[in-house]
């Protein structure tokens, strides 16, 4: 990493869940950092996000939408894993009490514009600036880096901070390439009322009915549908251009024949017209190159599997903030603070993109004695510490939290 003149102007490209959550943060600390989204309108892609309490701690504590929060989202009870074909439960974790009791802070589900408008509310239209497709940096020069929009605008920053995503044009910046990776994995998405749900046990809890070669997820949202990510293994390559691909009517259907009615029911209820490939990036030994700094699922884009792309990148932006924002009061340059921010980070999202990553083998193995191990361990009364704690227990804002 090259130093950095310590100015203020502070660049934010993306206003997803990152980039939000870290430009109200950073007004809450005085600053004034300026967020550049390339669509005309807040809009997120994809239909909604779990939120765990290594997220809601911090948007319920620290952002001020702690309130908006609760009304817009489901309090999800529990977390269940049941076989995809008979329905039975293999593990059942933390009811919703004893969710809260151990985290600390509550399990939501949400729809992603519903958290977005919330977390755009928080700015109150401050430094928010639509319509800003960012065509390149120019980092070159001595008095700060030009950003160039697709309208002709430019921006001046003395601070680049990239959350424009899994598809980021500033990772490519940081990189020099595309880096992105098949995992091997597609799936479809859809989100579903409950007029259409009477066969589906426990509609509070968030769960997983695991298959051979595939599974499916969901979990209530505030509206009190039930949003589903439906995950299917591929034998090779993603054979499209582009990550999402059309889907043929009834595809997703078909796909899980002979699974149990609730789930059939379910995924019948939604159309699917499209697949979206399942990719993700190889961890990052450097989150920056000159003014340049990645968070979010730029910095570390992970598959879905368990449900962590959004909690960490508002574990990010909370730490980048708190370094920022204690780089300044020590009188020290940007340079310190994003060492130290890519420090407490870098084996924090190692851990979750591997094991998000290898989820799915687990999910998707095959009848036989594996199978029956991994059955034995989910029902396990330690399962939860054994597979869970460190992820949903983890205190980002603590220096001295292990990874």
């Amino acid at each position: 990493m090259t130093g950095v003149n310590s100015g203020r102007r502070i660049a934010i490209v993306g206003a997803g869940i990152g980039g939000l959550t870290l430009a109200v943060e950073l007004r809450r600390r005085g600053l004034e950092p300026q967020v550049y989204e390339q669509t005309d309108e807040l809009r997120e892609v994809g239909a909604a996000v779990a939120l765990s309490a290594n997220a809601t701690r911090f948007l319920r504590d620290r952002t001020g939408i702690g309130e908006g929060l609760a009304h817009k989202a489901a309090d999800v009870d529990g977390l269940v894993f049941r076989d995809g074909r008979d329905g039975r439960v293999i593990g059942r974790v933390l009811s919703r009490e004893e969710y809260r009791a151990r985290c600390g802070a509550p399990y939501y589900g949400i729809h992603r514009a519903d958290l977005q408008q919330l977390l755009a509310g928080a700015l109150d239209g401050a430094g928010l600036h639509l319509g800003k497709r960012l065509l390149s940096v120019d980092d070159t020069g001595t008095a700060g880096a030009v950003l160039h929009f697709a309208d002709g605008d430019r921006a001046e920053a003395d601070l680049v901070l990239g959350a424009d995503g899994a598809r980021s044009l500033l990772r490519r910046e940081v990189v020099g390439y595309d880096d992105a990776r098949f995992s091997g994995c597609y799936g479809w998405r859809g989100i579903v009322g409950p007029d259409h749900l009477d066969l589906l046990p426990d509609p509070e809890a968030i769960q997983f009915w695991m298959g051979p070669g595939g599974h499916l997820l969901h979990y209530p949202i505030g509206s009190g549908d039930q949003n589903f990510l439906l995950v299917k293994r591929l034998k090779g390559p993603w054979p499209e251009q582009a990550w999402l691909a059309p889907s043929a009517p009834g595809e997703h259907v078909a796909a899980f024949e002979g699974w149990h009615p609730a789930v059939l029911q379910m995924i019948a209820a939604a159309p699917a017209g499209e697949r979206w490939g399942l990719f993700h990036r190889p961890p990052l030994h450097q989150w920056s190159r000159g003014r340049v700094t990645l968070l979010g699922d730029a910095a570390h884009a992970l598959v879905p599997h368990h449900g962590q792309g959004a909690n960490q990148s508002i574990e990010d932006a909370i730490v980048l903030a708190d370094c920022l924002t204690s780089a300044l009061a020590r009188g020290e340059d940007w340079e310190s603070a994003r060492l130290r921010y890519q420090a407490r980070r870098l084996e924090r999202t190692r851990r979750v993109q591997i094991a998000s990553i290898t989820t799915a083998d687990v999910l998707h193995l095959p009848d036989g004695p594996r199978a029956e191990t991994r059955d034995r361990r989910l029902g396990a009364p330690d399962a939860w510490e054994r597979h869970l704690a460190w992820i949903h227990e983890y205190a980002a804002d603590d220096a001295d939290a292990p990874a």
